[in-house]
């Protein structure tokens, strides 16, 4: 009845363990949520697609009410009513009054305002629908940049993790070197001088070991940073994978993508676009303009001496103006925005050429990485039975004791390349897609599916 009690226990445990280990999909669910850069990607995103509605408003009529409250009053004598005037000469007096009226008006005008002509506000209608592109497009390259961000630290984790652990096997190994090295020389069967190579063989490899150790820390505190929490166990490369050459095999395909569908040129080609419309928003500076303008007011009069009453007026029309001279102004910012446009043209040429040799980098890198995995493959294969011939040579005394570590330095220093070369294979093969513009979250489901828990 135990055993089963204890089958179980195993299990759920083994489950835990699992369950503590986020492979390379659930570290970028966590990435999506908490990246402050992605974050800031998408809040931008928001803001320009409010650039079209704004656009818009200035071809849309507008309507305001306004109004105005006063209260006047006139006095049409200098004294006061009830004022005392004595004449200087006759010594008469008399008695003189004031007179004063007070007036109040109550105004409301209801204005309507609606654009005939103004090219100017079109041009910015029409460049408000490339800004909103814009946005998109760098939001797309933000998700791409997201992917590739992720995917590089996950497995600069890996790789240092490599790093530790072949370094501290290296470690294990030198100290049972040193040990045997110590227990010959007791014995008389070895020199001192063994010793010695052994101890120093041991300090190094102690020394790369701290080093091991701050590199890993490095790594996750820079996965940190993008997931927003601590990385827990990561899921590993499985042993003895086969990585997928790119499809197409042949370079120009990629090279082609990358120079009409990278995301970058894309922004470059909104971007030059929208010079092109600032040129003709600038020069509308010179053209007149033309409004349909409406306007219906009341004022409501009333006082304690003057009649009251109300008087309403319509008025419908057409406002018109055209410019004459404004200080070369208009010119002048004519003159720029051709400036400005130019430089859009080399930007979107120079970012074609950026693309176009990323993309001719990555793929180079992918398959120089997949033909130096199939070599570091055969070099572990090499190393293993040079560092096995090495032990049994020192056993029966045709080899000495710094053969033997040179043979282990050799292949965990092997081991190490390995793992680091198909890290970057798969990286360049990620990098590549983004180069091309195709890279999507879907491309991390085959790279998940190399990893094990």
């Amino acid at each position: 009845m135990q055993k089963p009690l204890i089958a179980a226990l195993i299990a759920s445990a083994c489950l835990s363990l699992d369950a503590c280990a986020a492979d390379l999909v659930q570290v970028y669910q966590q990435a999506l949520a908490n990246d402050a850069v992605y974050a800031s990607a998408r809040a931008s995103l928001a803001a320009g697609r409010e650039k079209v509605p704004q656009g818009r408003a200035g071809l849309l009529p507008t309507v305001g009410l306004s109004g105005a409250l006063s209260r006047n009053n006139n006095d049409s004598s200098p004294y006061n009513e009830g004022t005392v005037l004595t004449n200087p000469l006759t010594g008469a007096q008399s008695t003189v009054g004031g007179s004063s009226a007070s007036q109040n008006s109550n105004q409301v005008t209801l204005a309507l305002s609606q654009p005939l002509f103004r090219w100017d506000r079109w041009e910015s209608y029409e460049q408000s629908k490339l800004v909103q592109a814009i946005t998109e497009a760098q939001f797309a390259q933000a998700q791409q940049d997201l992917i590739t961000r992720v995917a590089q630290a996950y497995f600069d984790v890996l790789a240092a993790q490599d790093t530790l652990e072949s370094t501290r096997a290296q470690k294990t190994a030198t100290t049972e070197q040193l040990a045997s090295a110590k227990r010959n020389f007791e014995v008389g069967t070895q020199t001192i001088t063994d010793t010695h190579e052994a101890q120093a063989a041991y300090d190094l490899v102690v020394a790369q070991e701290f080093a091991a150790i701050n590199d890993l820390e490095n790594k996750k505190s820079a996965l940190q940073a993008i997931i927003g929490a601590a990385p827990t166990a990561l899921a590993t490369l499985k042993p003895g994978i086969t990585l997928a050459p790119p499809q197409p095999g042949v370079i120009d395909p990629w090279v082609s993508s990358a120079e009409t569908q990278n995301y970058g040129v894309t922004v470059s080609q909104l971007s030059l676009e929208s010079a092109k419309r600032d040129i003709k928003r600038n020069r509308a500076g010179h053209y007149p303009t033309a409004d349909l303008v409406a306007t219906s007011q009341r004022l409501h009069t009333g006082g304690a001496t003057a009649g009251s009453g109300t008087t309403t007026s319509n008025a419908i029309g057409v406002q018109w103006s055209i410019p004459i001279f404004s200080g070369f102004a208009v010119t002048s910012r004519v003159r720029e925005s051709i400036a400005l446009e130019d430089k859009a043209r080399n930007d979107l040429e120079s970012t074609k050429r950026n693309a176009a040799l990323a993309a001719r980098q990555s793929f180079l890198g992918v398959n120089s990485g997949l033909a130096q995995v199939k070599a570091l493959e055969a070099a572990e294969v090499s190393s293993q039975s040079a560092l096995d011939s090495n032990k049994l040579g020192y056993q029966v005394g045709v080899r000495i004791n710094i053969d033997v570590l040179n043979a282990q330095r050799q292949l965990y220093s092997t081991r190490r390349d390995l793992s680091r070369a198909r890290y970057d294979t798969i990286m360049n093969g990620l990098r590549l897609k983004a180069a091309a513009g195709s890279l999507r979250e879907a491309d991390l489901v085959p790279v998940n599916a190399l990893l094990v828990r």
